[in-house]
């Protein structure tokens, strides 16, 4: 019980990109950064491995970005044709590729880093990717017309893609839904429909990261605007609680989000934020056993597995390790004070 995995994104080494940014360019070209970004696939792995984490992942170190380094490999877009847009209901402003055809994979996206992760470990494996209505969010239209015909042409892809990573060995398949924690009427409206649709039959473990966001201004300026209380999660969970997801990625450390709103994820195994990802300041175990405790008034600890609270990629690669062992430790030391309670 108490199992520790990670939200996505890990810090990449300086030799591959350039640290310290989201979207970093990479620091090497042709067949030398294909067999770059298998290595620090499998370094990520085993730095995660040392650092006591039990559901492992790649660390997404073989994509710029969450969700354009699965749209790298799909027909239908074109990345010559770039757009300024305000994406996350504009709450800042990205380059983005159009849509200007019908969306097809070309072939298998992330199967090389997958097959690397799972050659280099024996724990289980967790594959991250972007959801369908962050994608759409995240990329100019000029074929489809509705967001929501535009969601659903993405989630066949991404279910293409899942099925194959599941075959590959996968245990866990996480689909990244920040636009969830956005768009919160569109998400029970279509947005659900569409998460589903790239799930459907998947029998490894799946799972939807919602969060506020990597630990960048534009998004700590946007938490500062929420008020005393971060409520969005009320909105989607009841939706995310009667669908066919089996686990859900939330935030919760040193954030607004009431703990008691994951009561309303029962049945579901809930992913809790133990470790904020906008800080480099790194967490005590202690203080992540606390977060834990706070998140067991209202989840079975079969149910509740300690997390960050989203991706790490901007973040240095020595806090963001230690981070994870904090989060390992922290978690430990709950599970130990567990046992005892059941041995007394």
């Amino acid at each position: 019980m108490l199992k520790t995995t990670i939200a996505g994104s890990l810090p990449k080494p300086s030799w591959l990109a350039e640290p310290g940014r989201l979207w970093a360019p990479w620091q090497i070209e042709g067949a030398r950064l294909d067999e770059a970004k298998l290595d620090a696939t499998v370094l990520a792995v085993k730095l995660q491995e040392d650092a006591g984490i039990d559901i492992v992942g790649d660390g997404e170190q073989a994509r710029v970005h969450f969700v354009h380094g699965f749209l790298a490999n799909l027909d239908g877009i074109d990345f010559d044709k770039k757009t300024i847009m305000g994406i996350r209901n504009n709450r800042y402003d990205a380059e983005v590729p159009t849509v200007t055809g019908p969306i097809r994979r070309k072939g298998p996206v992330h199967d090389r880093e997958a097959r690397a992760a799972r050659a280099h470990t024996g724990r289980k494996l967790k594959f991250t990717l972007p959801g369908p209505m962050t994608i759409v969010d995240t990329i100019a239209d000029e074929h489809y017309g509705r967001r929501e015909d535009l969601a659903m042409a993405f989630a066949a892809v991404l279910n293409e893609e899942a099925r194959e990573l599941e075959a590959v060995g996968v245990d866990v398949v996480q689909f990244d839904e920040p636009a969830f924690n956005v768009y919160m009427p569109q998400v029970r409206e279509w947005g659900m429909a569409t998460l589903e649709r790239a799930a459907e039959g998947l029998t490894c473990t799946t799972a939807v990261h919602i969060c506020y966001g990597y630990g960048i201004k534009a998004n700590i300026d946007w938490k500062a605007t929420l008020g005393g209380q971060w409520r969005q999660y009320e909105e989607t969970f009841p939706v995310i609680a009667a669908s066919k997801i089996d686990q859900v990625s939330l935030e919760c450390a040193n954030s607004k989000v009431p703990i008691d709103l994951i009561r309303l994820l029962d049945g579901k195994d809930v992913l809790v934020g133990c470790i904020d990802v906008a800080s480099d300041s790194v967490e005590s175990p202690e203080q992540v056993a606390a977060t834990i405790r706070e998140a067991l008034k209202f989840v079975a600890p079969e149910k509740l597995y300690p997390c960050t609270n989203c991706g790490m990629a901007p973040m240095g690669r020595d806090i963001a390790y230690a981070k994870l062992a904090a989060l390992s430790a922290g978690a430990r030391m709950v599970c130990e004070e567990l046992g005892k309670e059941t041995v007394g």
